[in-house]
């Protein structure tokens, strides 16, 4: 078993958001980790509307999926933190333009989040 590391294609040289990888692939199993409104060319957060930093989450997701060669809709499993689950709603109108057919299987939950952000995406894809 063999892991590979998979990189957001605009993350700026050097900008590390913790001790972790964007995504791994291992057995044809794709990991993302946790993604929040970030611009990766500027190595900056975008704070904004749930609706905006939805966007921007999952507009991150996809650029790493296909940077492993896969689509949103191989995407199997996701889990969610919200600041506010009182954004649900809102929140939920954005992501389901995303995901359409087959939807993943997903946990939504309330979490403390650092530096504002308002969402955090991770998922689990299989090509």
């Amino acid at each position: 078993m063999e892991k590979t590391k998979i990189v957001h294609p605009h993350r700026a040289q050097g900008f590390t958001t913790g001790a972790y990888s964007d995504g791994v692939l291992i057995d044809g199993l794709l990991f993302v980790s946790g993604q929040a409104a970030i611009d990766f060319k500027k190595s900056t957060f975008v704070l904004g509307t749930i609706e905006e930093e939805t966007h921007l989450t999952l507009q991150n997701i996809k650029a790493i999926l296909e940077q492993a060669g896969m689509t949103m809709e191989d995407v199997v499993k996701c889990t969610v933190h919200l600041s506010d689950i009182a954004d649900f709603q809102r929140f939920n109108k954005v992501y389901a333009e995303y995901f359409t057919g087959i939807r993943p299987a997903r946990t939504t939950v309330q979490s403390v989040l650092d530096n504002g952000i308002k969402v955090e995406i991770d998922c689990i894809a299989k090509k």
